[in-house]
């Protein structure tokens, strides 16, 4: 029965892993002064 706390941490991972992901993006865009980027995920 340890199957259920895994899949949530997976989940989390996931998130947290597009929360960093989608920061980095925007600061490497802010710093080559690209277009910011006007589509998000979801």
């Amino acid at each position: 029965m340890k199957r259920k706390p895994d899949l949530l941490w997976v989940l989390v991972i996931l998130f947290s892993l597009g929360m960093v992901t989608t920061g980095y993006t925007q600061s490497m865009w802010d710093r080559q002064g690209s277009q910011p980027a006007s589509q998000s995920q979801q």
